[in-house]
């Protein structure tokens, strides 16, 4: 009697128990395949860029945001996903956080490297020079980049110790993740000073006009006979602006700076831009 009775007890929650674990796996499955389709919409696979690549014999990836509409045109899903060295693309956070720290005062600040050598950090920005941003690397010091990188949760936040630490393997961003790195700056998203934020954009102007203004930073890093190269900004036309990033390998011989801003802009051209239509 005592054990049909636990019987008759536990057989219902058994059975109540199996509803609701039925129940909530269906909830789990449309919630899914909600997030699934909004995922899919809101990006658009481009291959046809893949004819550009081509044009200039590199391969890569190319990824932009609209922010107007919050959509996104990549080429190369996988690779755009995948983390690599920033090389100078981290000029763009070291100078923020230089700004941010005081250890530079504006974008006139003048810093001197290890040759002695001086040099404006707008235009140390500029041409890139790495031995100037070691020094801006120095300045801060490690453990303040350190928290700045993980306040910003850039990448996967390793810094390693020496001297052109930050363009070794050891710190590494996918193209995605520095897109987002843009846009945030574009916004003056990131966690600095609107004013330091507006400093660095400054920076990255290029070209600006009553049609459109391109801003953009450039990086190459030397790997096993080839060059990792970067080219990562915005463009902004008819009060829209599309953040943008492109990544590509190309031969240890090329100027990959002058190959970037070229292909970059034929993707632009291809997209639409340039044309006052955007």
């Amino acid at each position: 009697m005592k054990v049909f009775i636990a019987e008759h007890l536990i057989s219902p929650l058994i059975n109540k128990f199996i509803t609701m674990f039925r129940q909530l796996t269906l909830c789990f499955l449309v919630l899914s395949l909600i997030w699934q389709s909004c995922t899919v919409n809101n990006v658009t696979i481009d291959d046809k860029l893949g004819k550009i690549f081509e044009k200039y014999q590199v391969t890569g990836t190319f990824g932009m945001f609209d922010n107007s509409r919050g959509e996104f045109t990549i080429y190369d899903l996988e690779r755009f996903k995948s983390p690599a060295s920033p090389g100078q693309t981290f000029d763009i956070l070291s100078t923020l956080i230089g700004l941010h720290t005081g250890k530079l005062t504006d974008e006139g600040s003048v810093i001197s490297d290890s040759l002695g050598k001086v040099m404006r950090i707008d235009s140390a920005f500029v041409g890139q020079s790495t031995t100037h941003f070691e020094a801006l690397a120095t300045l801060i010091g490690k453990d303040t980049l350190k928290f700045w990188v993980d306040s910003v949760k850039y990448g996967n936040r390793k810094i390693a110790a020496g001297k052109g630490a930050f363009w070794n393997d050891t710190l590494q961003i996918s193209p995605d993740e520095q897109l987002g790195l843009v846009k945030r700056l574009y916004f003056r998203q990131h966690p600095f000073r609107a004013s330091v934020q507006e400093s660095v954009k400054k920076m990255m102007i290029v070209e600006n006009n009553a049609q459109h203004q391109l801003a953009y930073h450039t990086a190459a890093v030397q790997t096993s006979g080839k060059q990792l190269c970067w080219v990562i900004g915005w463009i902004e036309e008819n009060r829209h602006v599309y953040p943008f990033v492109l990544q590509f390998d190309a031969g240890s011989e090329i100027n990959s700076a002058e190959i970037g801003i070229k292909l970059t802009k034929d993707i632009l051209d291809d997209l639409g831009f340039f044309k006052g239509r955007m």
